[in-house]
């Protein structure tokens, strides 16, 4: 089976990412699953890197890079997408909004033959838990704009949960986006060139404490 790599942006996240990326590497384990947990700091000022220099330390499938000036989302996928070492990667988001149980379902229908693996949370199966009201009808409406003018059906491209093989990544390059509109380039990229991809329901949780690192207008 392929080496699954899974890449998480953190800025700040102190607070989440020692749960969230235990969370992923015990599911992975118990699914018997080759993978690493590849964390990208992006600039935190708080003890994020000590978190991950000591989780670095204890485990070898865990390791993290520094992501250095300019910073954002979008900067930290990129740096993410240039240093894995799997065969597919998938983007994670790090306050454990994502399920873990999820990425094995994507993981598991790539292995089908797909080069790509989207999740919805708005397919049958897939669910929203305390989604803001705004931000959801901001996002359908986008989805929506989205599927019209590229002819598409699927319909929750800003969600950045998604599973890439590194041919499709490659065929991707270059990337152009800086903030979290890099999801959105990513999928249509690999729609628009011809690359293989599967739908897969999943759920969303939205963060419990701390800031949110999307802002409205970039949508998610």
């Amino acid at each position: 089976m392929s080496k699954l790599s899974v890449v998480i942006p953190a800025h700040n996240e102190e607070g989440h990412i020692e749960k969230t990326v235990r969370a992923f590497h015990e599911e992975l384990e118990k699914e018997h699953i080759n993978h690493e947990i590849l964390v990208v700091n992006d600039n935190s000022k708080d003890g994020t890197e000590e978190i991950l220099k000591k989780m670095s330390a204890e485990n070898h499938e865990i390791r993290y890079v520094n992501n250095s000036p300019p910073n954002g989302f979008g900067f930290a996928v990129r740096k993410g997408l240039e240093n894995f070492s799997g065969d597919c990667v998938a983007i994670v988001m790090a306050d454990l909004s994502d399920r873990p149980e999820d990425l094995v379902k994507f993981y598991r229908k790539m292995n089908e033959g797909y080069d790509c693996v989207f999740g919805s949370r708005f397919i049958k199966g897939g669910k929203v838990i305390d989604y803001p009201t705004l931000k959801y009808y901001l996002n359908r409406f986008t989805n929506t704009i989205i599927r019209i003018l590229f002819g598409i059906r699927y319909n929750d491209v800003t969600n950045a949960f998604k599973l890439y093989s590194r041919e499709a990544v490659d065929g991707t390059k270059p990337f152009l986006s800086h903030h979290f509109n890099l999801t959105v380039e990513l999928p249509l990229k690999a729609i628009v060139r011809g690359y293989s991809y599967a739908v897969v329901p999943n759920y969303w949780t939205s963060r419990k404490e701390g800031e949110s690192k999307l802002k409205i207008k970039e949508m998610g």
